[in-house]
């Protein structure tokens, strides 16, 4: 039987964290067709914020790859959320990562690997996925990180 992303969270021991809720005039995520395209993600855990601030600032590099892991993490929630559960997530079409970087930061690719490295270790051959990794000078409530996703859904 060939492995699924349930059975790779329990592997990793990772519990799928309940689907973020809109803030504003938007759905975390939205199928159309076979694909599922979520909202951006912040590095939310437990309803906290994890390291507010700019990457290369405040905020470490681990850190960032944490945050963006956390925020790859909730992005999955997102999308299972709508696809009728994370077995029905075929894998990763795209991936962009938003990194709020101090000035002199140049390290984006570098923390967007947080999230690419886990939609590979769930989704394995399937996670592998075309990706941008973008530095921007400010993210919503100060975060590090936004990550947004594009998945095939399999019915």
């Amino acid at each position: 039987m060939p492995p699924t992303v349930s059975r790779n969270l329990v592997r990793l021991g990772l519990t799928l964290p309940e689907p973020p809720r809109p803030v504003a005039a938007y759905v975390p995520a939205r199928i159309r067709g076979e694909y599922c395209w979520t909202s951006g993600q912040l590095p939310f855990r437990d309803g906290q914020l994890l390291w507010p601030g700019a990457v290369g600032g405040t905020v470490g590099v681990e850190q960032a790859r944490e945050a963006a892991r956390q925020a790859a993490l909730n992005a999955v929630a997102a999308a299972a959320a709508v696809v009728g559960g994370v077995d029905h997530l075929g894998g990763v079409i795209k991936l962009v990562g938003y990194v709020h970087s101090a000035p002199g930061f140049f390290g984006q690719p570098e923390v967007v690997n947080g999230a690419s490295e886990l939609m590979l270790a769930l989704f394995e051959e399937n996670g592998r996925h075309a990706r941008s990794a973008v530095g921007v000078a400010a993210l919503p409530l100060n975060a590090p990180v936004e990550i947004e996703v594009v998945f095939w859904v399999q019915r």
